[in-house]
């Protein structure tokens, strides 16, 4: 089968090479799954340059999300038969054609939902609800300031935020991404610089409630600016580069909290509430609450390129890699 292996570490993502490998036949409790789509994450990119927090082991198969069915399984895999629709993620192995793991590692696709959209969604929507329900606690009629409101990670906190009641500011650095958010149906668009004065006005000077934001540096220092008192600042991630600081006079003087999201981790150290946050968004997705939105579809061969995609701003919604 072929696959995108990362053999070394680069910036630009230059050594990254298409090649084929043989799969041995699925082990005990192993299934083996025909890859449909597998969607692009800024971890994804991070890992390819060594510059995530996990770094896997050289050489490793790219691409951590993806959706397919199943055409093997091993000794002892009772959990699911050829044919079944799911879907799986991890650090590494899904810009592939295959990928073979512990059926403990899968789940089935949520109601009728098609292979991209089953691919594409679990990242986002669990950081965003992880960071808006369990970390943030986000209130209905709350104020909810979205960064990066037309990626991949924003863009499902538009979405869950909506669900949840929340009136959604969402910012964005281009006029193409404001009017898409405008036509996605968030409540208000703003640019991703100089959003202060609009957020102050927007909600009557108080400041925004809960803040989610992936993109750090100078939106974070502007965020601070932005929250109000007894407000949640989520860090979700750096994708500006630069990881910001706070003076700890700040929190005190305006009564706002900074908190960390980490989702993955979150479902690690709390097993049980991991289990109840999958369950709620594969949930939200069967039920048509949710609407991920995919900006861009390529074939196996265009995963560089979907990778750059993301690593050049120009992704709106998901990018979907489709073998």
């Amino acid at each position: 089968m072929k696959a995108l292996v990362c053999r070394k570490n680069t910036d630009d993502l230059a050594d990254l090479r298409f090649e084929n490998i043989d799969l041995p036949p699925p082990g005990p409790n192993e299934v083996r799954v025909r890859i449909r789509a597998a969607s692009v994450n800024f971890p994804d990119l991070l890992m390819a340059q060594g510059k995530y927090q996990h770094r896997p082991d050289l050489p490793f198969i790219v691409g951590g999300e993806f959706a397919g069915e199943v055409i093997a399984t091993g000794r002892d895999a009772a959990r699911f038969r050829p044919g079944d629709r799911v879907i799986g993620g991890g650090f590494s192995g899904a810009f592939a054609e295959e990928r073979q793991l512990l059926e403990t590692a899968l789940r089935p696709i949520p109601g009728a939902a098609d292979f991209a959209t089953a691919a594409s969604f679990t990242t986002g929507y669990l950081t965003a609800y992880v960071a808006l329900v369990r970390r943030g606690r986000l209130q209905p009629a709350e104020w909810l300031l979205v960064h990066g409101a037309s990626g991949g990670m924003g863009l499902a906190a538009v979405d869950l935020g909506r669900v949840l009641g929340a009136t959604v500011i969402a910012t964005a650095s281009t006029e193409e991404k404001r009017n898409f958010l405008k036509a996605y149906g968030a409540d208000h668009v703003l640019p991703s610089a100089g959003f202060r004065d609009g957020v102050k006005e927007l909600t009557g000077g108080r400041g925004a409630d809960v803040i989610y934001d992936p993109v750090g540096g100078d939106v974070f220092d502007e965020s601070v600016r932005a929250i109000g008192f007894d407000g949640r600042l989520l860090v979700v991630g750096f994708t500006s580069g630069r990881i910001p600081t706070v003076p700890a006079n700040m929190p005190l003087i305006k009564g706002f909290s900074v908190v960390g999201v980490r989702a993955g981790e979150y479902g690690r150290k709390f097993p049980e509430k991991g289990r109840e946050n999958i369950a709620a968004i594969d949930r939200l997705l069967a039920d048509g609450k949710l609407r991920p939105h995919i900006g861009a579809r390529l074939p196996l061969d265009g995963a560089i390129e979907a990778m750059r995609l993301l690593a050049d701003r120009k992704a709106i919604g998901k990018v979907v890699i489709e073998p």
